[in-house]
């Protein structure tokens, strides 16, 4: 932990208090009401902090598992690829942006409320796959099984757009698309020879 506070502490105390904030309002669910994100009260300009409380909090044990693996598999290296100031700058704005999507969708649909880090996280897991695409990702489902972080990537957007269309719980599917889509966004606006990099992975040179 010492070793992580020294060379990623951005996505350290991201994690803890991702961890603390979500432990907490699973035994409080006054706090977690009040840090849910509630479309229909941010488009009239009420809650507008929920943009950012929703994502340190969680529906489930599984939920807060998947996406703090997820969370510990690529912030830590690519806090330390991209800088301590941009990983920060990448996290909250794709935090925000993976959101506004589902505020402008379910604005007027008083009872949506959602939860999660998961459009942040997707934004962190492409902004690593640009600079590391052919890095060997391990399958949770699949512990035998490794496939390149390009492929995760598209196999990614093919369950999200499912998942947005047919899923009926609290978790914020659309957030994992658009905060997918943010976090290569952002990562180019920061490093636009990023783009440059990942195609010369492929033999693609411009």
């Amino acid at each position: 932990m010492i070793e992580y506070l020294q060379t990623a502490p951005v996505a350290s105390i991201i994690f803890a208090m991702t961890l603390m904030t979500t432990l907490y309002g699973f035994y409080n669910d006054a706090a977690q009401n009040n840090m849910i994100l509630h479309p229909y009260s941010v488009a009239r300009k009420q809650r507008l902090y929920t943009l950012i409380t929703s994502g340190f909090i969680h529906n489930d044990w599984m939920h807060l598992f998947f996406n703090m693996f997820s969370f510990h598999a690529f912030a830590f290296i690519l806090e330390q690829t991209i800088g301590h100031w941009q990983f920060l700058v990448l996290y909250v704005i794709t935090l925000v942006l993976s959101d506004l999507p589902t505020v402008y969708k379910n604005r007027e649909n008083y009872y949506y409320r959602s939860l999660g880090a998961s459009g942040a996280i997707s934004g962190i897991v492409f902004s690593a796959i640009l600079y590391y695409p052919k890095s060997d990702m391990n399958l949770i489902i699949l512990p035998d099984v490794d496939i390149p972080a390009y492929i995760f990537a598209v196999l990614y957007l093919v369950y999200c757009t499912y998942a947005s269309k047919y899923s009926q719980d609290r978790i914020n599917h659309d957030a994992h698309l658009y905060g997918a889509l943010s976090g290569i966004v952002i990562t180019v606006i920061l490093n636009p020879g990023v783009v440059s990099h990942f195609l010369e992975q492929f033999g693609v040179g411009i």
